[in-house]
């Protein structure tokens, strides 16, 4: 029963090779065609499972490496960052330079530039210290000025290596004032507006003092301590005191007292 099949499967074999050889040459591409499109997505399919595996190898380690270059990068980035910083810190400090150094070549005065390394912490905007003392040629009541040139204050008290400067609006840095205006009008700087400290006080105005906002204000150089003609500020508002006896007026400062950095201390 077997051999009887055997023998027609291959019977059937050899009539099918016999018409295959029997046919045309263009029906036998025809038919080679569409025996390979039928088995054509088996050996694709094939094809494919045996590439995963390397595909996969070769996803794996370049993830690898990818986080190596990410994190490469990040560093870099950041590095980059802090030079930029620091280059941005240097340009400024040198505009910041030659600006000091430009104004101090256009006044009559001989001038040492300090730097603010202690404020007060009780009271931290009306006393500061400078990293100049007396080996420096320092003195007490020696004027300071700002870095672009406002006065500020007076050197209070000297030790060898620091000294201490008390600010204007402190009590004991009384100051005489001249007003840029007709008159000339002369007073005394004295304590800081309560409410805003970037004012000051100027009294002992004569009662015909004619006053106006926006009018500058100088050291008169009256008093032996502030040579005269270090600006100071502006009149803010005037007002009349003692039953119109006199005036006072509130100035606004040129020098921001609170953000001092470095001070020119005028040397006698």
């Amino acid at each position: 029963m077997f051999k009887q099949q055997n023998y027609l499967a291959l019977g059937a074999v050899v009539l099918v090779v016999v018409v295959l050889l029997s046919l045309p040459s263009r029906a036998t591409s025809r038919l080679k065609l569409a025996v390979g499109s039928w088995f054509l997505p088996l050996f694709g399919l094939a094809g494919a499972a045996q590439q995963l595996p390397a595909d996969l190898a070769d996803s794996v380690l370049p993830r690898r490496e990818l986080l190596k270059q990410i994190d490469s990068l990040r560093r870099e980035n950041q590095q980059l960052k802090e030079q930029q910083a620091q280059m941005v810190a240097i340009a400024r400090e040198n505009d910041q330079l030659r600006g000091l150094l430009g104004w101090q070549k256009n006044v009559p005065w001989q001038l040492k530039l300090a730097n603010v390394v202690l404020r007060d912490p009780a009271n931290w905007w009306r006393t500061v210290q400078i990293d100049l003392g007396s080996r420096d040629g320092i003195q007490t009541n020696m004027p300071v000025l700002s870095a672009e040139g406002f006065l500020v204050g007076r050197v209070a008290a000297v030790s060898f290596l620091n000294s201490q400067v008390v600010l204007i609006g402190d009590p004991n840095c009384r100051v005489s004032a001249l007003v840029e205006n007709p008159g000339h009008d002369v007073g005394v700087l004295s304590a800081t507006d309560p409410v805003d400290r970037s004012l000051v006080q100027l009294g002992y105005l004569s009662s015909s003092a004619n006053l106006k906002s926006g009018q500058n204000v100088f050291t008169s150089g009256l008093g032996g301590v502030f040579p005269k003609g270090i600006p100071i500020g502006k009149i803010y508002d005037a007002r009349p005191v003692e039953y119109g006896l006199a005036t006072e007026a509130r100035v606004k400062l040129n020098a921001n007292l609170g953000a001092l950095e470095q001070v020119w201390v005028l040397i006698k």
